[in-house]
C-alpha cells in the first residue's frame, strides 16, 4: 500500500504546543535529525522565514527527541509549499540602511533566557538577520530590548564598515526601529540612571553612537515588528502578514 506523502504546511513552526528540551521520545539514532537541522542552518542563509525555527531546533541537538524531529520535518513542509520565495534584488534599490531589532523576553521557560532578533534592510532588501538567545537573564522587558538594540548597534557599524570599504557612501543616517517606548526613551534621554547599572556597558556603547550623530533609534509599532517572525512561533494569519 503506497503512503501519501503529509501535505505542505503554512507555517515552519506551529505556535503551540512550545517545544522544550523535554519535549518528547529521545531518538535512539540522532543522526538523521543533525543532519536535517545541519542543513537546514545553511537554507536560512536566504530564507529568513525560517530563521527562529532553524534556531530553535538547533538547541536540541545535544537530544533530540521525536517531537523535535517532526518539528524539522514540518520546517521541510513549509518549504515544500513555498518553492517560490526568496530575496529579489533590483538594481534600482535605495541606499538607505534600517534596521528592526525585537527581542522575546523570557522566551525559554527552562533556562529564562530571552530571544534576540534583527533584521537589516539595504533600500528595501534584507541583507542580514539573526534569531539566537540572548546571554544571561534579562530582570525586565525593557532590559532584554535594550541589549537586543545594543547588538543590533554593533553588528550596524560593522555593515556601516563593510560598506565603506566598498566604497558606498549612505545617504542618510541609519535608523533601528524598536517596539518598545522604554527603550527609545532611555537612548534619548543623555540622563543615565543609577537603577539601569546592570546595563551600563550597553547603555554607553549604544548613546555614544547616537550622540556622534552616527545612527538613530526610532520607534515602530508592536504590529509592524518584522522582527516578530524571528522571535518566536506565530499564529498563521500573523505570521503570513509579517
Amino acid at each position: 500500500m503506497k503512503v501519501c506523502p503529509r501535505p505542505a504546511t503554512p507555517l515552519p513552526m506551529a505556535s503551540s504546543p512550545k517545544l522544550t528540551l523535554t519535549s518528547g521520545k529521545p531518538l535512539a539514532d540522532p543522526k538523521e535529525d543533525h543532519q536535517l537541522v545541519g542543513s537546514l542552518q545553511y537554507l536560512q542563509f536566504t530564507r529568513l522565514d525560517i530563521a527562529f525555527a532553524v534556531n530553535k531546533l538547533s538547541q536540541f541537538m545535544h537530544c533530540p527527541t521525536d517531537l523535535h524531529h517532526q518539528a524539522a520535518k514540518q520546517v521541510l513542509r513549509y518549504l515544500a509549499g513555498t518553492p517560490t520565495h526568496g530575496i529579489y534584488f533590483s538594481s534600482s534599490n535605495s541606499l538607505t540602511l534600517h534596521a528592526y531589532s525585537d527581542a522575546y523576553w523570557v522566551g525559554d521557560t527552562l533556562d529564562y533566557a530571552s530571544t534576540n532578533a534583527y533584521i537589516f534592510y539595504l533600500g528595501n532588501h534584507p541583507i542580514s538577520w539573526t534569531a539566537k538567545k540572548l546571554k544571561g537573564v534579562a530582570r525586565s522587558s525593557m532590559e532584554a530590548e535594550y541589549r537586543a538594540v545594543a547588538n543590533t548597534v554593533a553588528d550596524i557599524q560593522w555593515i556601516c564598515n563593510i560598506l565603506t570599504e566598498l566604497g558606498v557612501l549612505l545617504p542618510s543616517t541609519p535608523i533601528v526601529f524598536c517596539d518598545n517606548v522604554g527603550v527609545i526613551f532611555l537612548c534619548e534621554n543623555p540622563v543615565f540612571h543609577s537603577r539601569m547599572k546592570h546595563i551600563a556597558l550597553d547603555y554607553h556603547f549604544v548613546h555614544g553612537y547616537i550622540q556622534d550623530g552616527a545612527l538613530r533609534v526610532a520607534h515602530v509599532n508592536t504590529t509592524d515588528q518584522l522582527d516578530d517572525a524571528l522571535t518566536k512561533p506565530l499564529p498563521r494569519a500573523q505570521f503570513l502578514e509579517l
